[in-house]
Formats: structure tokens, C-alpha cells, sequence
């Protein structure tokens, strides 16, 4: 899914707004079972998180959680290329 990342909408307009100019890169955070390597699912979809503050909502996730369990995964969104 990380690849599909790349081409969100998220990425292209919100850095060509101007009150965006200069803000925190987007990112996704997930929440990773470190036992099967999988994205934690809520009715068959992968918990996924969009951020500009993405340490802060990994925190958020980890919250009550096993360390040893869980991983907070942040990946930055790129900007799509034309």
C-alpha cells in the first residue's frame, strides 16, 4: 500500500495551498502487530492514519498498547511527480 501513498490526493493539494506552504510533510501512521508483521484492521480495514504531526499520533495509537505487541509505522507521503 505504500506505493499507492505516493499518488494520494492529500499529497498534490495540500501543499499547493498557501496556508499549507511550509508545514509538516503528510504522513500515513499505522499500527503494525509485530507477531504477524500485519496492519491492525477495524471491520476488515487497515487502521490508517493521516498526519503533520505524525509522532503525536503514533503516541495516540500506542496508548494503552503493548510495545512488545505493537508498532507505530510512519511513512511520509510523496508528493506525486509529473
Amino acid at each position: 500500500m505504500t506505493a499507492f501513498a505516493a499518488f494520494h490526493p492529500a499529497a498534490t493539494w495540500a501543499g499547493s495551498m498557501p496556508m499549507m506552504q511550509g508545514s509538516a510533510r503528510a504522513c500515513l501512521v499505522r499500527l503494525i502487530d509485530r507477531r504477524t508483521g500485519a496492519a491492525h484492521r477495524i471491520n476488515g480495514t487497515p487502521l490508517t492514519l493521516y498526519s503533520r504531526r505524525p509522532n503525536e499520533a503514533a503516541a495516540e495509537l500506542m496508548q494503552g498498547r503493548d510495545p512488545l505487541v505493537w508498532e507505530a509505522r510512519i511513512e511520509p507521503i510523496e508528493t506525486e511527480v509529473r
